[in-house]
């Protein structure tokens, strides 16, 4: 009788939100069904609220869930809701946040279908958006200038995209539920169409917005469209708890299935927008920013336009998506990168994951092989998949504290060293190298991203994970919650991988890839004349070198930060205490043995230094 959908939004709920579940999600529910199934009996409806609801809360059926029940019951829909296809005379509001793009669009496309008109929403928000003047580099708290500008570039294109179906794109400032509220009682709205969000900050917000809309007879109409499977289905199949290793997800997973959405020729015209003051896509000028001389920018330019030109320029090497390999990349390659960089569209879902997921399907039916998850392109995917589960199913996700899964350690709080990391002033020019072009371009390869991950946290800095993440949140432009935390927990062995010992070596680690140094003198252009020899250790050439190479070391370019041999053998030292320590309290360790630990920490550091006995260490060189 529930067709796959319906069942999504159930299990989807159930998860997140149960103990609401006997009353708005029961009303919910049955209305999808007296949609389809108007000639169903009350008898019937009541028979399956039961079986709706998680077993431990059916005897909670209260006279408050009968009330609800007999509400959805009693409001029978127009026969124009019956059928999609014809026209209500009332409006949809389709809210964009993520999903920035009209190809599959199943949000869209059910806001256009049977609707007399259609109002294209997209609010500013001054959460992501409002400019920060005390911010270490240009942008908001939270976005760095890079980000909004690939926002504002997808938000144009989608725009332009919009206009050529006869619509185009309204844009208002300000708190997004209390625009939409706004929206919602200004305009003549009878569906609210948005992508599932399982970001906490979006989490919260839909809430709120789904309980007014509701109240208010609005039919909502919120489909899992921005990843391939629901993480909510995922984790109802490992019995209430996400999986925590990639082979259990893929395995819990199977092949996904799914319809794209249907591709749209048309849109019914905007409504009536009353007395809201709707904008353009503003600039960033229009923002209030003002954006300081620079000599590079960011080559990636956003919206769908440019995520499909990409796909099929990476689709037409079709020998390099069946044999591509993540571990075989090259971080130090820059004019033309080893990915796809298809990571800030999947983001801003100016891509579908589904739609790419289905045309590496294509291009794998005919080949003769291609290598296989975890590390091919359809494996990357089903990573972001993994992390999205997992981000879903784990409270505190972006925490140490309070998080079950991430091991308890007492990170070092030294802003001089990650100010240092985050300005490019380590002294190592491989790790300043990757920073500089964070901040330039708001990207860089994956194996960059965990070169100067491990040197900040386990590797030479120990400093927390949290605080890299959050100059990583700031400055990517691809920067995701479930992946970017994920990530961080993986690198710093606080979480997912726990081989400490295994250390990126800030010097050796690049050399493997690029000996002649053309990455770290393209983007420390003060070391473009170092030779090669030196160019990853410049404080070992002799003086007449650097006085050559017009760089004097402690001078022009900063001597180390540390020293990399000292360092990461104290880290791999801190590591496995509090890794001892996490092990001894089962994972129960409170703020004081945190500080009692860190305490030791400072009184081996004063003590004389033993010295370090690399041979123990594993260097990923």
């Amino acid at each position: 009788m529930l067709g796959p959908s319906t069942w999504r939004y159930i299990n989807r709920t159930r998860v997140t939100h149960p103990n609401l579940f006997l009353t708005y999600t029961v009303y919910r529910v049955l209305r999808v069904l007296l949609n389809s199934q108007p000639s169903l009996s009350y008898t019937s409806y009541v028979h399956i609220s039961r079986h709706l609801c998680l077993p431990h809360l059916r005897p909670q059926l209260t006279q408050r869930s009968k009330t609800a029940i007999m509400l959805s019951y009693e409001m029978k829909p127009p026969l124009s809701l019956l059928n999609p296809n014809m026209p209500s005379g009332s409006g949809s509001l389709m809210w964009f946040r993520k999903g920035l793009r009209v190809h599959d669009n199943p949000a869209l496309e059910y806001a256009s279908r049977g609707s007399a008109c259609v109002y294209p929403l997209f609010v500013i928000d001054p959460h992501y958006m409002e400019l920060d003047p005390n911010a270490y580099s240009p942008g908001s708290t939270r976005a760095g200038i890079n980000r909004i500008r690939f926002l504002l570039e997808s938000l144009a294109d989608l725009d332009s995209s919009l206009k050529k179906l006869g619509s185009r794109l309204l844009v208002l400032k300000g708190e997004p539920s209390e625009v939409l509220i706004r929206c919602l009682n200004e305009w003549d709205v009878r569906k609210l169409c948005f992508e599932y969000d399982t970001d906490p900050y979006y989490q919260a917000l839909d809430d709120k917005v789904k309980n007014y809309a509701s109240a208010a007879g609005i039919e909502v109409f919120s489909p899992v469209s921005h990843t391939i499977f629901d993480p909510a289905d995922i984790i109802v199949k490992n019995g209430g708890r996400p999986p925590l290793s990639y082979q259990s997800f893929l395995k819990l997973a199977g092949e996904p299935s799914f319809s794209l959405s249907v591709e749209l020729s048309w849109m019914p015209p905007v409504g009536d927008v009353g007395r809201c003051e709707i904008l353009q896509v503003p600039t960033l000028k229009e923002l209030g920013y003002v954006e300081k001389h620079q000599d590079e920018f960011t080559p990636f330019r956003g919206g769908e336009s440019e995520a499909l030109r990409r796909l099929r320029e990476s689709l037409s090497d079709k020998e390099w998506v069946a044999n591509f390999e993540k571990p075989k990349g090259d971080p130090s390659a820059y004019i033309k990168p080893a990915t796809t960089v298809l990571s800030p569209y999947l983001k801003f879902g100016c891509l579908s994951s589904r739609y790419f997921y289905q045309c590496l399907k294509d291009v794998y039916k005919n080949v003769k092989r291609h290598t296989s998850p975890p590390v091919s392109l359809v494996g990357q995917l089903l990573w972001r998949e993994f992390f999205y589960t997992v981000a879903f199913g784990t409270p505190n996700f972006d925490e140490m504290k309070g998080n079950k899964i991430c091991k308890q350690i007492p990170w070092n709080d030294d802003d001089n060293l990650l100010a240092a990391w985050r300005e490019a002033r380590t002294g190592y020019p491989w790790i300043d190298a990757i920073m500089v072009q964070l901040r330039k371009w708001g990207w860089m390869h994956h194996l960059a991203r965990h070169s100067v991950a491990c040197f900040l946290t386990r590797g030479d800095l120990f400093v927390h994970w949290e605080k890299g993440r959050d100059i990583f949140e700031r400055l990517l432009i691809d920067s995701d919650w479930a992946i970017n935390n994920g990530n961080w927990l993986w690198l710093s062995c606080s979480s997912f991988f726990y081989q400490y010992n295994r250390i990126y070596s800030p010097i050796s680690f690049g050399r493997k890839y690029d000996p002649s140094g053309n990455y770290i003198r393209h983007f420390l252009p003060i070391l473009k004349d170092m030779p090669k020899e030196y160019i990853y250790e410049p404080w070992t050439a002799p003086l007449s070198v650097q006085t050559k190479a017009k760089c004097i070391i402690g001078r022009d370019y900063p001597k180390p930060v540390v020293s990399h041999d000292t360092a990461s053998y104290e880290c791999r030292k801190k590591m496995g205490e509090a890794y001892a320590l996490n092990q001894r309290l089962n994972g129960l360790v409170s703020e004081e043995d945190l500080r009692k630990l860190r305490r030791k920490f400072d009184e081996d550091e004063d003590k004389q230094e033993p010295k370090p006995r690399r041979q123990r260490q594993k260097l990923i060189k």
